[in-house]
């Protein structure tokens, strides 16, 4: 099909800022273009002018821009573009309207409950797709076993695809949809997304709202069921708006572009890239599956092209362009993930797992509270770097082009605002000499600062002594390798996550500022080779040239992975398989041309951590179904990522899923250069690297002979890229024609304990870089839910004096909580610590937050030093350690020891040995009180606390090689500047929140109140000191220990005091230490916030610490009150248990609206999807959906609560622990107070009862729980002048816009 001898053949990238395109000559020959993917006053599209100028110098004719170019000549075109993806950045699809089942039309608005950033006061997030909501009056539910709730009317049973059957309760009402659609139309809006709930598995409802809305005239349709019938109706939903809104979108760029042809294409072959890296015909392309159509070109590209040429090791490619860096990996196949987020909208489609982890060359740079800091903010492309002669930042490009690594004299004249100027040289270097005299300024008053005070203003000087001025060349040198660091991290993440080795892979480099860094990145990373493709600059279009048309096809299934399954199973999947080969040989395909991939979603059962799994290498036998052994391929899968298997757990089949290749990609001809002679620079120039300026030898790539090799420094320059060869690195030239730079070993300069600005950023990263390996090892080893899937855990290096350096993930109740938890250890044992042994804690008196988060804590230490060196610790939350209720969170525990077991010092590792007897037994101590039960799991504590052991063990151990690497001196020495760094940050907040306050009041103490329902107060009062930026934080006068479980450990205080700070502070510090240093607090002994030893504390873990925000937050009038609650109900029996928080209104603040149906402050989690709870409880949910008018009023108004109804289906045990029921959420200057929020049962008999706040009582099979959550305060006075929010729209295109794999994973973790 890829052979069209006698004619040009076009694949074409239309990017962002630039349209490459590769074209092949009907002689076979190739040749490659780049232009600006805008150029109005030239050309009104960029692929056909890239395709008129091929045809135009090649043939020698004619071919004017105002008239339709003749196909005669033109076999095929392949598209990637970019037109989806910026329509949803920009939001500028289709008008659309949502239809959705009754009593669910904000579930989208709603979605998983969990803001974007943590720290973001503001809640900024996306604007939903649709524009308009109908609420279609159906409902079917699954039919479950067991279940008791009597209804009066017989309801229909149906059979969805899956097998499982399910009741109509509510029959759907056409003539109402048919009212309701009448009157959207009329509105003008064309375009509709049918979401109705479980139409993953009976879609007869949705089909029929289809043909209704046809019928109609709507001119986009799109069915949840058709576009993706994947069980989860959020990510479902997001899904078919992305499809109904991008779609329309699509059309318009291609009924424009094949207007620009004659015939309008109608006989040349035009496929487009999908985000799957397949191509589709130009008529199936459609919004859901074109998010990731340009990047995907380049994960074909270099997988075919560095795969076959690398001897089959695995390969990172690595694609820096001016205004992204994607970062993805192959090793013989394709690595696809089923759902991403992108813009803030999560798709369920096969999409290839490109990581999006930095904004390019356009990274901005900034120097922060002495911290070199880059991006994520990004220049873009307009106005794009200060080279770029348009008024535009300092960014990474600028460093580089300071340091000359970039040359102005290769580059086209295309900047500047007629965009006929060379690359300013002169601009940057005026800008970084400007930011040098800052930088420098900095240095030199913080050095005064010191001497004038004789000493530091804490344990460690954030500027030594000796601190002497920095270069221009340093400064921007130091950009250039804490940018490299910042890129560095992900790549780790992206291997190491799932078990690989980052040294053993190949960097595949491309994009055109890629070559710039490539040799760093591999060295810092351990790499020995980079493969950089002679297209690399435009590698994205001769990806297209290069991939298969794919076609793929997938169902839902719920059957078990088993014998009895295998014949269904195989029918299943040879009728999909059968459903690909028909569409491909439609599509002009052999069957020799044509292969087919089966893939199974597999999980154990029980588990939510799916694979999608095939069986190649795995043949078929006799215990297996006849596709292959997919059981073997899923279990040696499964260990490889995650370290165990579940070997009596039954494995649960959730989709089935079907890839049909039709191979039609090129082979590319190159004619080597075999020419006996060296390779000669063309110019010689002084480049800056580690030591200094060097001379450096210029090469053009087109003159190079092959296997000659150029040793660096040397710069390789191409139309399209430009290409670093760093000193004691080599560059060679293979036989078809690309560039393979094999990597020495670094020669660095030793670093002595004096303060290096630049060292810092790069050891900032370094810190943060082994907490998060930590939490790799410890989510892969684990086996419970709450740390595998939910990812509730931190880990976390501490100092020798148990100060905490880095922590991560960054969740609220965590933050600083550890720290607690290791000093009370360094106080409790001393010089009894050695080496081998691993202490277990969780008592509140020893810094714990609540019982079930367990923390091991592991000394580190070095030979010939005594007393550990180094500390790392890791903090699980355990499903169950015993106590009165399972999941050791009793509503109405009065003790401690009703919430379960009690560690305070314990040796769970003692000299390398794991204690497993004695952890057991103390695990199993709570049967001994009265009403109370021993742990509920032990198989899973011991198993998680084996990982936690072994998440230390890997934090000793990269501890350990950064020592080796730099000297204890040096890494205790920079732990201690990044503590003062955070330290500097949190000074700088508070002295210009004194500056403010005394403009305002002329007194530097503040103070605030809130009170509890049971009206126990909390008061602060803030004494601020201007010169030092130091505050007292004075929590004396709050209320007493309080019978109940709400009571609050000094940890978790701490945490949300951190919390707090980091979130005025307003931008990215290390959460460490030093955020505390300058502050000193006051708690009262036997207060609700510092109770007895053995007082309950459940309650204060999720509640109190709401409170404890609340008040710190009036203090200083940041922001009005948000619910204050996290709202959790839990219910279960003997055979099972759920728990969830839900969200709430957030409140405004000066300039923001309050975001509604979000979660605040000291939660962010994620809520469990209708489906999924209707799946897998004795549960319906009859309505979800935001709570009118529960925001208060105000200038800025307050967000809205929830209203959440539970039906249950069998007898359960409710447990409800809520705040704010009694007490409201406070507005703030003027603004009205959130409304309270309500706990009520609906008894079948018609009976209402209000439950209170907290409770536990036994329900009834038709029993419906309604939970009314509180709403947010309102920000200053109704009426007043200036109330116009400022968009929330902004947010999406001042930073890079991140996602994949490794962005989903943070943001799971940060969703706890």
């Amino acid at each position: 099909m890829a052979e069209t001898l006698g004619k040009f053949d076009f694949a074409i990238d239309r990017g962002g800022t630039f349209t490459d395109v590769f074209a092949r000559m009907p002689d076979g020959r190739e040749r490659v273009l780049k232009l600006l993917s805008r150029d109005p006053q030239n050309y009104k599209d960029a692929p056909t002018e890239g395709i008129r100028r091929v045809l135009e110098e090649e043939t020698g004719q004619a071919f004017p821009r105002n008239q339709p170019i003749d196909t005669a000549l033109i076999g095929w075109i392949r598209m990637g573009t970019t037109v989806a993806t910026n329509a949803l950045l920009e939001r500028q699809g289709e008008r659309t309207a949502l239809l959705v089942t009754k009593g669910f039309k904000d579930l989208l608005h709603i979605g998983t409950q969990a803001r974007p950033k943590l720290f973001d006061l503001e809640v900024a997030m996306p604007d939903v797709l649709y524009e308009e909501v109908i609420e279609v009056d159906e409902r079917v539910v699954l039919l479950q076993d067991g279940c008791r709730l009597q209804r009066k009317d017989p309801k229909r049973v149906v059979t969805g695809s899956t097998g499982e059957s399910l009741e109509v309760w509510k029959e759907l009402d056409l003539d109402q949809v048919e009212k309701d659609l009448r009157g959207v139309l009329s509105r003008g809006i064309t375009s509709v997304a049918v979401l109705l709930l479980h139409s993953y598995t009976w879609s007869d409802h949705e089909k029929a709202v289809g043909s209704l809305a046809r019928r109609l005239g709507f001119t986009q349709v799109s069915l949840s069921s058709e576009v993706m019938p994947m069980v989860r109706a959020v990510p479902r939903g997001y899904t078919v708006c992305a499809d109904a809104y991008l779609t329309p979108k699509i059309h318009q760029y291609l009924e424009g572009f094949t207007s620009g042809f004659k015939g309008e294409l109608k006989d040349v072959d035009v496929l487009f890239m999908q985000s799957d890296g397949g191509l589709t015909p130009m008529e199936q392309f459609c919004g859901s599956r074109a998010i990731l159509s340009g990047p995907a070109g380049g994960v074909v590209g270099y997988a075919i092209t560095s795969g076959s040429q690398m001897e089959r090791k695995p390969v990172i490619g690595f694609d820096m362009g001016g205004t992204s860096t994607d970062v993805s990996r192959y090793a013989g196949q394709y690595e696809h993930v089923f759902e991403a987020t992108t813009a803030g909208v999560t798709l369920q489609a096969p999409q290839l797992d490109i990581n999006t982890v930095a904004a390019g060359g356009g990274s901005r740079l900034f120097f922060r509270s002495g911290m070199f800091v880059v991006g994520p903010e990004s220049a873009g492309a307009h106005p794009g770097p200060t080279c770029y002669r348009k008024g535009g930042p300092l960014t990474v490009t600028d460093a580089n082009l300071a340091l000359g690594r970039l040359l102005p004299s290769f580059f086209p004249k295309i900047f500047g605002p007629a965009e006929d100027e060379p690359l300013s040289l002169e601009d940057t270097m005026k800008h970084f000499h400007q930011l040098t005299d800052d930088i420098n300024h900095f240095l030199s008053s913080s050095q005064s600062q010191v001497e004038a005070n004789g000493t530091s203003t804490s344990q460690d000087s954030v500027v030594p002594n000796s601190q002497s001025a920095m270069s221009l060349e340093e400064v921007a040198m130091g950009f250039v390798r804490v940018a490299n660091e910042a890129m560095c991290r992900p790549i780790r993440a992206l291997t190491q996550a799932k078990g690989h080795d980052t040294s053993q892979h190949v960097l595949a480099c491309f994009g055109g500022a890629g070559g710039q860094h490539a040799c760093a990145i591999a060295r810092a990373l351990g790499m020995k080779t980079v493969f950089i493709h002679k297209y690399s600059g435009v590698l994205s279009a001769y990806g297209l040239a290069l991939a298969d048309v794919v076609e793929e096809v997938q169902e839902p299934c719920s059957l078990r992975y088993e014998q009895k399954s295998f014949g269904e199973l195989d029918r299943r999947m040879e009728q999909l398989s059968e459903r690909c080969h028909d569409t491909l040989r439609g599509r002009g395909f052999t069957s020799g041309q044509i292969t087919t991939e089966v893939f199974l979603h597999l999980r154990y059962e029980g588990t939510d951590c799916a694979l999608m799994v095939t069986a190649a290498g795995y043949p078929g036998n006799a215990k297996s179904c006849r596709a292959g052994d997919f059981h073997a391929a899923f279990t040696k899968r499964y260990m490889k990522e995650f370290g165990f298997t579940i070997p009596d757990r039954p494995i649960v089949v959730d989709d089935i899923r079907v890839r049909g290749c039709g191979k039609s990609g090129i082979q590319s001809v190159y004619e080597p250069k075999m020419e006996d002679r060296k390779a000669k620079p063309v110019m010689m120039t002084k480049c800056y690297f580690e030591n200094g300026y060097l001379d450096t030898g210029v090469y053009l790539w087109e003159e190079l002979p092959c296997d000659r090799s150029i040793q660096g420094p040397a710069i390789i320059i191409d139309k399209n890229s430009t290409i670093l060869v760093e000193p004691s690195c080599e560059a060679r030239l293979t036989e078809r024609g690309d560039v393979c730079l094999t990597v020495g070993s670094d020669h660095q300069c030793v670093l002595s304990t004096e303060l290096n600005t630049v060292q810092l950023s790069i050891f900032s990263h370094r810190f943060m870089s082994i907490a998060e390996q930590m939490g790799r090892v410890l989510q892969r080893t684990s086996i419970s839910t709450n740390i595998k899937e939910r990812l509730d855990f931190s880990c976390a290096v501490f100092g020798p004096d148990g100060g905490l350096v880095s922590n991560a993930p960054h969740i609220p109740v965590h933050l600083g909580a550890m720290q607690e938890t290791v000093q009370y250890q360094i106080r409790s044992l001393g010089n009894k610590l050695e080496e081998g042994d691993v202490i277990l804690s969780n008592h509140p008196c020893a810094g714990g937050s609540h019982l079930p988060d367990l923390t091991t804590i592991t000394p580190v230490f070095r030979k010939g030093v005594e007393g550990p060196v180094f500390f790392v610790a890791s903090r699980g939350h355990h499903a169950d350690i015993g106590g009165i209720t399972p999941g050791s969170m009793p509503p109405h525990s009065t003790s401690l020891q009703q919430e379960g077991a009690v560690f305070i010092s314990f040796k769970l590792v003692s000299r390398g040995v794991f204690q497993e007897e004695a952890v057991t037994e103390a695990l199993m101590a709570p049967a001994q009180h009265p009403g109370c039960s021993g742990t509920r799991n032990l198989h899973d504590n011991l198993s998680d606390l084996r990982a936690q052991v072994a998440a230390n063990q890997r934090g000793s151990q990269l501890v350990g090689e950064l020592i080796d690497t730099y000297s204890l001196a040096v890494v205790q020495a920079y732990m201690g500047y990044i503590q003062s760094n955070a330290e500097l940050a949190v000074r700088d907040m508070l002295k210009e929140f004194a500056r403010r306050r005394r403009r305002q009041t002329d007194s530097l103490e503040v103070e605030s109140e809130d009170l509890m329902d049971n009206g126990t107060p909390i008061r602060l009062r803030v004494q601020i000191n201007e010169d030092e930026g130091s505050a007292v934080f004075d929590f004396t006068g709050t209320g007493t220990e309080v019978w109940g479980n709400c009571n609050a450990p000094r940890a978790i205080t701490l945490s949300a005091l951190i919390y707090c700070l980091r979130c005025m502070v307003g931008q990215d510090i290390p959460l460490n230490q030093g955020c505390l240093a300058p502050i000193k607090v006051i708690i009262p002994r036997g207060s609700i916030l510092q109770p007895s030893q053995n007082a309950a504390v459940v309650g204060g873990n999720v509640l109190t610490s709401q409170r404890v925000v609340d008040v710190i937050f009036k203090a200083f009038e940041a922001c009005a009150a948000s619910q204050g609650c996290m709202n959790n109900v839990s219910f279960g029996s003997e055979k099972l248990g759920y728990y969830e928080t839900v969200a709430g209104g957030a409140g405004a603040g000066p300039g923001w609206d309050g975001r509604s149906g979000v979660h605040s402050h000291m939660t962010n989690t994620r809520i469990t999807d209708p489906e999924i709870l209707e799946k897998r409880y004795p549960v319906i949910l009859e309505h979800f959906s935001l709570r009118p008018g529960s925001g208060g009023a105000g200038r800025y108004r307050g967000g809205d609560g929830v209203i959440r109804k539970l039906l249950f289906r069998n007898e359960v045990v409710l447990s409800v622990l809520t705040e704010r029921r009694a007490t409201r959420p406070y507005g703030l200057m003027g603004g009205e107070d959130g409304a309270a929020g309500l706990n009520l049962l609906h008894r079948p008999d018609g009976r209402v009862l209000n439950l209170g706040a907290k409770t536990s009582i036994s329900l009834q099979p038709g029993d419906m729980f309604c939970l009314y959550t509180p709403g947010g305060g309102g920000y200053g006075e109704e009426g007043a002048k200036g109330g116009t929010p400022r968009s929330k729209r902004r947010r999406l295109n001042e930073t890079f816009p991140e996602r994949g794999s490794i962005f989903e994973y943070r943001m799971a973790q940060e969703g706890v």
